[in-house]
C-alpha cells in the first residue's frame, strides 16, 4: 500500500495501471482505495466542468449571434457548431450527464454573460438575467436566435 502511494506521488500513469492490474487480478486488499475514490470523485468532477465550460462558451457565442448581429462572423458559428459537438460527444460518452444540464446552463450563465458583455461591449442589462435557450436549442445543431432589436 505504501509503494503504491509512493507512485501516486511521483508517477501517477504507474499508479493508474498499477491499480489496474490489481483490479484484474482481484487483489482488491492491495489497492490504494482512498486515492483511488478520490480519483474518482475528481474525475466527475472534471466532466461536470467540462460541460459547463463547453456550455459557457456556446451561450456567450449564441448571445454574440443575437445581440450583435452587425459583427456576425464565420470564426462564431464555426465556435458555436464547435461547441454543440463537444457537449453532444460529451453526453454520448457520458450519458448520465443529460441530469445535470439544467444546473450546467445555471452555473455557466453568469460566466457566458460576463463573456458576452466583454465581448460586445453592450450594456449587461440589455441581456436577460437568465438563459433565453432552452436545452433543446442549445443542441440543437440548426438553431441561431433571432436578432434582437436594440431601441
Amino acid at each position: 500500500m505504501k509503494t503504491l502511494q509512493i507512485e501516486y506521488e511521483h508517477d501517477f500513469y504507474q499508479w493508474i495501471y498499477k491499480n489496474i492490474e490489481l483490479l484484474k487480478q482481484r487483489k482488491f486488499s492491495e489497492l490504494d482505495v482512498d486515492t483511488l475514490v478520490d480519483e474518482l470523485e475528481s474525475m466527475a468532477k472534471r466532466d461536470k466542468r467540462e460541460l459547463i465550460s463547453h456550455l459557457m462558451i456556446l451561450i456567450a457565442h449564441l448571445l454574440k449571434w443575437q445581440f450583435q448581429p452587425e459583427q456576425r462572423s464565420g470564426s462564431w458559428q464555426g465556435s458555436i457548431d464547435e461547441q454543440r459537438l463537444r457537449i453532444l460527444q460529451q453526453l454520448e460518452e457520458s450519458p448520465s450527464l443529460h441530469n445535470f444540464l439544467t444546473e450546467s446552463i445555471a452555473a455557466s450563465y453568469p460566466n457566458a454573460l460576463k463573456l458576452a458583455n466583454k465581448e460586445t461591449k453592450l450594456p449587461m442589462q440589455l441581456f436577460p438575467q437568465a438563459c433565453p435557450y432552452s436545452i433543446e436549442q442549445l443542441l440543437d445543431e440548426n438553431f441561431y436566435p433571432l436578432t434582437f432589436n436594440i431601441v
